[in-house]
């Protein structure tokens, strides 16, 4: 069994506070441990802000402040909106409307938070970043390993596998050992106004947002017809690219005449026709 060890035993520590409980906890406990600590929060997408409804990023930075001030901790706030744009958000768009199903995530975590940030905070002085992420890093033969999360449920190694030598030899997980459970404890502890704000879901730094609608701004809407495998039509659809394989939910299709009633899945797109291709639960499980 490979151990866990944080593989940058630093003095001076910059955390990518974002305004939720998990970056809290993590800033929390290397203040604990002695680190020297700061912050940053990252505001990396500008195109809506006059819409507060979908856009949290004023209420993130307010929650960011009162966690560092909570802490003792110093934070400021940087943008690469601009960077984020043109390395995470243009090859997200150019990916789906060539029917890929892509993960912003992984792309953002590459470009913006081990990168950008990094470089970012090892020009400030610091010698090591750290974020609420749930992995592990482990050193072994000279060399880090990346490593599950203790909590199987929370785990995001998978959103830091492209990460090389380089990155993992200059980041700290401090939530890589405890379970999301645990983190609202200590956050909770510790008086923390974030310990039970809920989890951020949605695009990375974008947030949640009627995804149809918002892509509909950076992607002509192409409908077609929705067809079953045999090639009859079963309904409509406003462009292949708002689906993935797999996906159940939002076909509208329920109830077709004729067929059984039994759930309709997506399992494959015809983007020269614009025609979706869908069947049902039992014709998937007897293929």
């Amino acid at each position: 069994m490979i151990p866990s060890r944080e593989p940058c035993p630093a003095a001076a520590v910059t955390v990518g506070l974002s305004g939720g409980v998990d970056s809290a906890v993590a800033a929390l406990l290397l203040k604990r441990q002695g680190y020297q600590v700061s912050g940053v929060f990252m505001k990396n997408w500008e195109d809506d802000d006059s819409e507060d409804h979908c856009c949290p990023a004023r209420a993130d930075l307010i929650d960011a402040v009162a966690v560092a001030e909570r802490i003792g901790i110093e934070v400021d706030a940087v943008c690469f909106a601009a960077e984020y744009r043109e390395r995470v958000f243009a090859s997200f768009l150019r990916d789906l409307g060539l029917g890929r199903t892509p993960n912003p995530d992984v792309v953002c975590n590459r470009e913006v938070k081990f990168k950008l940030f990094l470089d970012h905070a090892l020009a400030r002085g610091a010698e090591c970043i750290a974020t609420g992420h749930y992995a592990r890093i482990a050193r072994q033969g000279g060399r880090y390993r990346l490593l599950k999360g203790a909590d199987h449920d929370k785990d995001q190694s998978y959103f830091l596998y492209t990460l090389g030598q380089a990155q993992l030899g200059r980041a700290l997980f401090p939530l890589g050992g405890l379970t999301k459970p645990e983190v609202r404890r200590l956050a909770r502890e510790a008086g923390l106004s974030v310990h039970d704000k809920r989890d951020s879901t949605g695009i990375c730094f974008i947030g949640e947002r009627p995804f149809q609608a918002f892509l509909a701004r950076y992607l002509a809407p192409r409908p077609g017809e929705i067809r079953t495998v045999e090639g009859k039509t079963v309904g409509e659809h406003p462009g292949v690219f708002y689906f993935t394989l797999g996906q159940r939910a939002g076909l509208r299709i329920g109830g077709v005449a004729g067929a059984a009633e039994s759930a309709w899945y997506v399992v494959a797109k015809d983007l020269d026709n614009d025609v979706l291709i869908v069947a049902q639960g039992q014709s998937i499980r007897s293929s």
